[in-house]
């Protein structure tokens, strides 16, 4: 099949390139197609013909940027995902995989999470922009599904990390801020600075994962349900600078900082669902993919995205 790939020069998209497939992938970033312009979706999509779309362009950031910018989350999240699913179905796509977050889940609910769950309370306050603009592409693709018969699906990943991620210290994910924070500090000599106490806890997925999961349920899921595809098991963020600052071999000091946005404090999630679909599938550990990404990034410092 030819599979389109929106957001195809991000941290994701990027992990296709490395995927043996006998699929032809055609990567698409933000340079080539303004997505949230419905022309571009349009011209996009009848460029390439393709038979499938992985839906990933999306307007992402941090807690910091999330709360800042919960406005232009939110809209420009939503312009993007009516403009690529609307065009899809009209040029008579016949798959759609679109990611969504574990964002999108209440802020009060019982753990692990689950789908049923997504719609049963508001998603934490720090990102409820984004949050919402995913939901709402999930009841999109439903939508489109119940009305005339699309077979649109979503998966929701955890936190991801990965090469050649965003490393904008106000804007960006947890780990690539830790990176960059760890090695700068290595750098000047000066303590390295985290947000929050470091006590929040977090489910991290290796971005190559997450891109050869969406693959397979190109070919394999069909469910109107979203799918949950996260790695799963918790780390609190000072095991992860910690782990960060081993591999870096930093010896400097690190200092908290409660005044900053920490987020929700936990939200794990239940991966049970792919894994009895997908048996055998096997995750890269947490720190294999660190390494993998610390030795990356130093190698390519300064010329990193958001630097």
């Amino acid at each position: 099949m030819r599979i389109l790939v929106t957001g195809g020069t991000g941290m994701v998209g990027s992990a296709f390139k490395k995927i043996n497939t006998s699929h032809k992938i055609i990567l698409v970033g933000s340079k080539d197609y303004d997505l949230t312009n419905p022309r571009h979706a349009k011209k996009m999509v009848m460029n390439i013909r393709p038979d499938a779309v992985i839906h990933l362009a999306a307007k992402v950031g941090g807690v910091k940027g999330n709360s800042d910018y919960v406005a232009d989350f939110y809209s420009q999240n939503a312009r993007i995902n009516l403009n690529v699913l609307d065009t899809c179905h009209d040029e008579g796509v016949k798959k759609v995989v679109s990611l969504l977050s574990t964002c999108i889940y209440p802020d009060k609910v019982e753990y692990p999470l689950n789908p049923s769950q997504i719609h049963s309370g508001e998603p934490h306050p720090s990102n409820f922009g984004y949050a919402y603009a995913k939901r709402m592409l999930d009841i999109h693709s439903r939508a489109l599904r119940a009305q005339y018969g699309r077979n649109y699906v979503t998966a929701v990943p955890n936190n991801m990390y990965g090469l050649n991620d965003s490393y904008d210290l106000n804007n960006g994910h947890v780990i690539p801020a830790v990176i960059r924070k760890i090695w700068e500090s290595k750098l000047s000599q000066a303590p390295a600075v985290f947000w929050g106490n470091g006590r929040t806890l977090r489910e991290f997925s290796f971005a190559p994962d997450i891109a050869r999961i969406l693959l397979w349920m190109v070919d394999n899921y069909d469910d109107p349900e979203p799918l949950n595809i996260g790695n799963t098991g918790e780390i609190s963020i000072s095991n992860i600078v910690q782990k960060v600052r081993s591999i870096m071999n930093h010896k400097g000091g690190i200092e908290w900082d409660i005044s900053m946005p920490a987020g929700q404090f936990k939200k794990p999630s239940d991966n049970s669902k792919f894994l009895a679909l997908s048996p055998g599938f096997k995750y890269t550990d947490i720190d294999s993919g660190l390494k993998q990404v610390c030795t990356w990034f130093m190698e390519k410092y300064p010329n990193v995205r958001g630097n």
